[in-house]
């Protein structure tokens, strides 16, 4: 590797220390990294602002944008306080049974749903329905994170790798579910299990506030049903504009500023009010966090250690595979996995074809996807759902770090992509 390569690692590595000892302010950290990668000449402001591969994502901005605004006007209806009394009440004030009925509620919506949306809808609800039972809010929303990230790991629209995957893959909708749904129900099943073990000592039930909730009426929490029916039809629009994303060609980022923008025109929230739950440290982290990783596709860095990986298996199918597999959970625990799968997903094509591009060698992409998407769960700057979750709990006065994250996203990688290694083996190269 050059000089300037050498320093951008050493740059990058010097700011995600500094993110994960939080010595100093994640945003300042990121911003300092992403500073410093422009002073050494790693990057510039046209790789950095306008590269689709390498510079800042504004598609993913401008999606958390979006979606945070339609979020800051339904929180003035009062739904959030009405899923929360619903949802304390359905689970009967149990802890773990509340915990189950969030992420399973978080990975089905992801599924469908990008995660980031998904976090930024359910997150509100989380936070009202841990204070009216006295619960720590924390094991909720770390356990959201990751069931988002598992939950979007089954279709082509849960997670943004799996978009880029399957554009230079050729592969469609009912590809992913088909090849990848069955094994995520599985290890939902596991880690809903994992949770029960790993949360165990914060599930305290409290008789008196589970008897408080069941005596509320939820329907009195609607503060403006005038608002709430406005806010919910632009909301259907815009999920709607995800899910026919194919027919329509419209950008999630597109449809969820479009969205905004409609829903602050139709409605009389004003623009403050509109932009005042928008989470600018977390915006501000994601452009700085870009740019740093950017830097290192820019000179070669993660191409380099993603063709060492490829090599070290020696064409093998086989050892490709799981090799391929594990290296993605590895590298995307620690850059964001959307530039990784675009830097990699040119490498996967070159082998699937070598392997003779049939079904049987697509088993490259499954690995990749299941890698990254998995993978992005090992620390709290894997994925783009953790960070929103870390800069959400910020926000509300209960901040969450680095390592709290991390200490259980690293057993849930673990098992969840150890679970993955049988199933692609068995399924594929038997």
């Amino acid at each position: 590797m050059t000089l300037v390569a050498w320093l951008s690692v050493v740059v990058f590595l010097g700011a995600y220390a500094l993110i994960a000892t939080e010595r100093i302010h994640r945003v300042a950290a990121a911003l300092g990294g992403a500073a410093l990668m422009l002073l050494i000449h790693a990057t510039d402001a046209g790789a950095a602002f306008f590269s689709e591969h390498s510079g800042i994502d504004w598609n993913v901005i401008f999606l958390l944008l979006g979606m945070m605004i339609i979020v800051g006007v339904l929180k003035q209806t009062g739904v959030f306080e009405y899923l929360a009394i619903w949802a304390a009440k359905r689970a009967r004030g149990r802890p773990f049974r509340l915990m189950v009925l969030l992420v399973v509620i978080t990975a089905l919506a992801s599924s469908l749903l990008d995660n980031v949306t998904t976090v930024l809808l359910i997150a509100p609800v989380t936070f009202l329905v841990c204070e009216r039972l006295a619960l720590p809010v924390a094991p909720y929303l770390i356990a959201e994170a990751m069931a988002s990230n598992i939950g979007g790991t089954a279709t082509l629209v849960g997670d943004p790798p799996n978009i880029i995957i399957a554009s230079r893959g050729g592969l469609t909708f009912n590809d992913f579910l088909v090849h990848l749904a069955p094994l995520i129900i599985v290890l939902m099943v596991v880690f809903i299990g994992l949770c029960r073990v790993m949360f165990r000592r914060t599930f305290r039930y409290d008789p008196e506030r589970a008897a408080e909730i069941m005596a509320l009426n939820e329907r009195e929490a609607i503060a403006d049903p005038r608002l709430l029916w406005q806010s919910l039809a632009v909301l259907a629009l815009v999920m709607a504009g995800f899910v026919l994303h194919p027919m329509l060609h419209y950008e999630p980022s597109v449809v969820a500023v479009l969205g905004a923008g409609l829903l602050v025109a139709a409605t009389k929230v004003t623009t403050e009010e509109a932009i005042r739950e928008v989470e600018w440290p977390t915006l501000v982290f994601f452009a700085g966090l870009f740019v740093m990783v950017g830097a290192l596709v820019e000179t070669g860095v993660i191409g380099q250690i993603s063709q060492a990986a490829v090599s070290a298996t020696e064409g093998r199918l086989g050892l490709t595979t799981i090799g391929l597999l594990w290296a993605s959970a590895g590298l995307s625990a620690i850059v964001d996995n959307i530039p990784y799968v675009a830097t990699m997903s040119p490498i996967v094509a070159e082998l699937v074809a070598a392997n003779g591009g049939n079904e049987h060698a697509q088993v490259l992409w499954w690995a990749l996807a299941l890698g990254a998407d998995l993978g992005g769960n090992a620390t709290a700057v894997g994925a783009a759902a953790n960070v929103v979750i870390l800069g959400i709990a910020a926000r509300n006065r209960t901040p969450i770090s680095f390592w709290e994250f991390t200490k259980y996203g690293l057993i849930v990688t673990v098992v969840t992509v150890a679970l993955a290694t049988p199933y692609l083996w068995l399924r594929y190269l038997v």
